[in-house]
Parts: C-alpha cells; structure tokens; sequence
C-alpha cells in the first residue's frame, strides 16, 4: 500500500530522533531548527506476533512483516503559513501524506534548544495547528471563489460543494480542524480533491526524557487530555532511549528491555498505531517458501486483496480458501483444518478480516 504517514512537529522536539529509531537509522541531526530540509522517507516493519504463532504451526524458509512507510518533515514554525522558515514547501511534504503524527517535545535540556524558550505543549501544540489551520484556510477561500462560478451556471456538484466548502471555511475561521468540523462521509468525500492537511486523521506522541518513562509529567498529561479531547489516540515514548534500544542485537535488546519492565520497545506500539491511523490491516499466506503479511486498505474485499501480491491474482481472481490463526493452533496443520471443515471457500465480495490466512485461486 502506498499509503504514508508524515512525522511533524517544532523544530528540536525529538522528530529525527524518533524517525531514525523507527528505521533503525544511526544518522544524527545537529540540534539547530531545520537540520531536515528536505523530507526523509523510511520504510518500517511493522511487529506482529501473530506472524510468529503462524510460523510455529508452518515451518517456513523466509517470514515478512508488513511494513509502513513513514516521512520524516521538517520542523514547522510560527508563521510558516506565511513562507516562515521555508513553511510552503514543508507545508506541501504534509499534503502529501495520509496521516499525521505530532511529536510534541515533553522533556526539559539545557543542551537542546526549544525554539519557543520554555516546555509548554499546550502552546506548541496551538502553534503547529494554527499553521496548519491557515494553509487550509487559504486553499478553501480559493476553492470556494472557483466553485462558486460553476454553482452559477447549474453544476449540481458544484452547487453541493459550495455549501461544504463554505462550511469548512467557516470552521477554519473559528480556529477549528476539518477533521473535527466535516465528519459526514459525503461532505468528506467533496473537499477529498482540497487535500487539506487538518483533514488527516492525528496521532500524537509525547516524547519524554528517561525521567519521564515511569510517570506522566505535566507535559504529557497535557499532551494526553488534548487528544482525549480530539478522540485521538496519544503515545509516550522516550525517543533518545528508544533509539538506543534500535541500535542493539536482537539478544542485546531483550535483556534490555527486560531491565526496563518493557515488554516491548516503545515504537513497537508506535509503529502498531500509525498502521492502524491509516487505516490498514493485515492478511496472512502460508507455506513452506514463506510466510508473509500483507498490508490492505480495511473494507477490501478478496480479489483486491489478492491484487496486493499481484495484479494477475486479482484480474483472474476465482475464490480464496481463507481460515483463522485460532482454528490453526487449534488443529496444527492445514490437513487437519481442511478435514475439521475449518477452510471456508470465499468468493469476490468477501470483506477481508484482519489476521485472516489466505490462499488465493485465479486464473489468468
């Protein structure tokens, strides 16, 4: 799926950081506000457990996970709405993501300059969605100029989308995110060609120094009652401490995160999350030669699924033999599901489920 998920934030407030911890990158950023200029695109495995439990049950040559792909943005300030600090063309790396995951600094050091002065998420976070607020706010008066003119010569469509569109700017006016004010699925489908950036659904990530771990600051309980707020979903994570963890042996780390009481790294759970803000799931297929998860857009039905691993598949798509993890641990071997009737037959317009094992039948 090429579907990705843009990491923003102020400068300095831990985004590299986390973004190279997420992509097991070792590159470090000076500590100066646009130490990224130009966007940093990674691809990241996402950890699945059920691969494993599959894999215990499948012997297999090779195991791969699913993966996300992840854009690192550079710092946005005050007044990049207006050009500030090179703010159009950051403001245009977040257009083109789907989803957005807002680092907001929750730590105090001396040695690492907040380009705001003090520790305030509240602040921060007011700063990051007031720019973003504005970007849209100009492209919407834009567009409501341009439908407006087809509203007057009887475009139904045109008609429906000034209605929308003024709606969005309204709520824009008001300091309010589209993803808060248009929450009708239609109203959202005619502003989709506005891509606007408060559109894109938020995950935020309170990034926290190793003081922090334990217990949630002030900053974080900040940070959380504003997603709470928003009905977004909010993280903490150590982005210094994970990033060392990234650095280790896989035999190092557990002994580590053992220490720490971890069951698993911190951007174990991030990485789980930004998957799920896009709106993705997972199918399996098993076999000898491999054992793989493959990402899908949720609502997929069978031949689009099968489309992901070729197109062919889904062109000559005929039917897919689907079962559960639970029946496979249940009865071990796929000899024993097909004998225990635990293979159900599935045609083109079977929904997909997250966690089903497939195997697909075309013919092309």
């Amino acid at each position: 799926m090429s579907l990705a998920a843009g990491i923003i934030g102020l400068p300095n407030v831990g985004k590299s950081t986390i973004f190279n911890a997420l992509s097991s990158g070792k590159a470090e950023s000076a500590n100066y506000p646009f130490c990224t200029i130009d966007p940093n695109h990674g691809v990241v495995a996402v950890p699945d457990s059920r691969l494993a439990r599959i894999t215990t049950c499948i012997p297999t040559d090779k195991v791969v996970p699913a993966f996300l792909e992840l854009v690192d943005i550079a710092g946005l300030v005050k007044g990049a709405s207006k050009g500030e600090g090179l703010g159009n063309q950051f403001l245009g790396h977040i257009k083109d993501v789907n989803a957005v995951i807002h680092v907001v600094r929750c730590f105090k050091n001396d040695d690492i300059v907040h380009v705001e002065g003090s520790i305030d998420p509240q602040r921060d976070i007011s700063i990051i969605d007031t720019e973003l607020i504005l970007a849209d706010l100009g492209t919407v008066e834009r567009s409501v100029t341009r439908v407006e003119k087809a509203a007057k010569s009887g475009d139904k469509e045109a008609i429906q989308k000034v209605a929308v569109f003024k709606k969005a700017n309204d709520a824009l006016s008001q300091g309010i995110p589209i993803r808060k004010a248009i929450t009708d699925p239609d109203e959202q489908k005619l502003l989709n060609e506005l891509h606007l950036i408060t559109s894109k659904p938020v995950l935020y990530v309170a990034n926290v120094d190793e003081d922090g771990v334990a217990t949630d600051n002030d900053a974080v309980k900040t940070v959380r009652k504003i997603a709470a707020d928003e009905n977004a979903e909010c993280i903490k994570i150590c982005g210094k401490l994970e990033e060392e963890i990234a650095q280790l042996s896989q035999e190092e780390r557990d002994v580590f995160l053992a220490e720490l009481g971890y069951e698993e790294p911190g951007l174990a759970v991030l990485s789980r999350a930004a998957y799920n803000l896009l709106g993705l799931e997972t199918y399996f297929t098993a076999g000898k030669t491999e054992n793989r998860a493959w990402t899908i857009k949720k609502g997929f039905k069978a031949p689009q699924a099968a489309g992901v691993i070729h197109t062919d598949f889904e062109k000559g798509f005929i039917k897919a033999d689907v079962y559960s993890l639970e029946d496979l641990e249940t009865y071990k071997t796929e000899v024993a599901l097909r004998a225990a009737g635990k293979i159900r037959s599935e045609g083109r317009e079977y929904v997909v489920q997250d966690g089903d094992i497939m195997f697909f039948k075309f013919n092309v």
